[in-house]
Formats: structure tokens, C-alpha cells, sequence
């Protein structure tokens, strides 16, 4: 089978930053926002092989031309074993998924982080509506109500899936779950667990239409996560980092669960206490 690093599906190396396909992907990354009309861009290898395991559909893979091939000559030039395209082999890859080659300076221009891994791509995201993050006999929902730091919504979304949750719904204020940060954060479960973006409104009146009680998670003064009942239907809805839940949240919610901290510290980070819950609850579900 012909690998990506024999140049089967190569396209010639690219060492314009003006390049319609590297505009695309800077853009890609530019946006950082819900907007993923257009695709979105992710870096490095574990994102991209997550995504092809996710079943997304990836228009275009580009690779950081090595130091070794930049300095041989000629159409048979081959990959170092530790180079990206040597590493680009191993990620399965369809056959029709263009490869782009891009200089070493190209390729920082167009992506985030400060230490590129050389590996990046432009995807088409998953579609999830409402009822997929409602869906089940048995929902568990995560609220984020304007949680605004990248990291805390992407591990957020990992705790997800690890323990069980249906989906998230995101309320005004909190960040795209497209963020490169929140992406890594959340280490590929951003491409399976159904996030929504909606108006608190709609998401309290779906929560009521399907029976689901909601539940804020407050700092203290809560019922212990122990002692709440995780075991049946419920949407835990979390607050901004610095400010917490709104009153008019806090009145929409049927109850108020905290942690339990015995030790001498004010707070939990959002996504660790939201993280403390899900597992909590995974616990209850699984000796129900």
C-alpha cells in the first residue's frame, strides 16, 4: 500500500504563506469560534488521529517539511523515520486526502502553538443538535453557563465522556468548544460528545419537556455530590470561572449541590469540581 511518505499522494511543496490552501488553514485557526462553516483546523498528531477515529471528514492534511529532505535533491527525496510524513503513515489516512508539504517557516505561519508538531489539518466538524446532547433513557447533561477559559471547557468535555455524560450544552458567554486550546484540552472528545450552543431558555424549557432535573453546582452551602440524587435523569450546570452561576439561574434550578472540601481552600477550578460531579455520578448510575 502506498504510504504518504513515497510522495504517492504528496502535493509539491508549497513555500508561499499566501497559498489559497495555507490561507484556508490559518483562517481555520483564526476564527477560534462556533462559525465552523468553513472547517476548523487542528494540530498534531494524536488531534488528527482521534478525528479520523471519530469518522470526520478531513479535507487536507499538511506536514512541516524535515531539515533532511529540505536539503536533498530530486523527486525521490524520502522522509526521515522521525519526520511528520513518516509519522503521517501510521494515521491510516484515506487514499483521497490531499497531503501539502510546507516549509518550516510556512507551516509556523499558519498554525497556533509556539512549538508546532508539524502535523496539521483542516476538518469538517460534527453536527449535533439539542436532542443528541438530551438523548438516552437516562440523560446526564453538563451546562456551561459562560465558561470562558478554553482549557477548563475542553478538559470539561473529556470528564464528559469518561464518565458517561449525553452531552453539553454551552449558554451565552462560554467559549467555542472549536478553540485550539479547548480541542487539545479535550483530547478529541470535543469530535464525539454532542455540544450544543443554545439560549438558557430553550435549554430550560428541553430540560422540562423531557423531565430532566437541573442541578447548579455551587461553591458551598449545597447538598453534598454524595448525597444528591446522580443516579436518575439530571443537567448539572456550571457557572463562569470568576463569578459563578446568575441568580436567575440559580432560582431556575431544582436543587444545589457543592463538594464537599475539607481542606483549608476557598474553590475547586470549574473543571475539576464539574469533573468530581460526573464522576460522582458515575458512581451512583453504576450501583443503580
Amino acid at each position: 500500500m502506498p504510504t504518504v511518505s513515497d510522495r504517492s499522494r504528496l502535493i509539491s511543496i508549497v513555500q508561499s504563506r499566501q497559498n489559497a490552501r495555507v490561507r484556508e488553514l490559518r483562517a481555520a485557526f483564526a476564527r477560534s469560534g462556533r462559525d465552523e462553516s468553513e472547517g476548523i483546523g487542528i494540530e498534531g498528531e494524536r488531534l488528527l488521529a482521534e478525528a479520523l477515529r471519530s469518522g470526520l471528514r478531513v479535507r487536507t492534511v499538511f506536514v512541516r517539511r524535515d531539515a533532511e529532505r529540505a536539503q536533498e535533491r530530486g523527486p525521490r527525496r524520502q522522509a526521515s523515520p522521525g519526520s511528520a510524513l513518516r509519522r503521517l503513515d501510521r494515521l491510516a489516512l484515506p487514499g483521497s486526502v490531499p497531503v501539502v508539504e510546507l516549509t518550516p517557516a510556512v507551516f509556523a505561519s499558519a498554525v497556533e502553538t509556539e512549538s508546532p508538531q508539524g502535523i496539521a489539518a483542516l476538518v469538517e466538524p460534527p453536527r449535533f443538535s439539542l436532542q443528541d446532547a438530551l438523548a438516552g433513557r437516562n440523560p446526564l447533561v453538563v451546562v456551561a453557563a459562560g465558561l470562558q477559559d478554553p482549557g477548563n471547557l475542553g478538559t470539561l468535555i473529556r470528564s464528559a465522556e469518561a464518565f458517561g455524560a449525553s452531552g453539553l450544552i454551552a449558554l451565552p458567554g462560554t467559549v467555542s468548544v472549536w478553540n485550539a486550546k479547548a480541542l487539545r484540552a479535550s483530547a478529541g472528545s470535543a469530535f464525539r460528545v454532542p455540544v450544543v450552543y443554545e439560549k438558557s431558555s430553550r435549554a430550560f424549557e428541553a430540560f422540562a419537556a423531557h423531565r430532566i432535573p437541573v442541578l447548579a453546582a455551587v461553591q458551598s452551602d449545597g447538598v453534598p455530590c454524595s448525597q444528591a440524587n446522580l443516579a436518575g435523569p439530571a443537567a448539572i450546570i456550571l457557572g463562569n470561572e470568576g463569578s459563578g452561576l446568575s441568580a436567575e439561574l440559580l432560582e431556575q434550578a431544582q436543587a444545589r449541590i457543592s463538594v464537599p472540601m475539607p481542606g483549608a481552600v476557598e474553590s475547586l477550578n470549574a473543571a475539576v469540581a464539574a469533573s468530581i460531579l460526573l464522576y460522582e455520578a458515575a458512581r451512583q448510575r453504576r450501583r443503580r
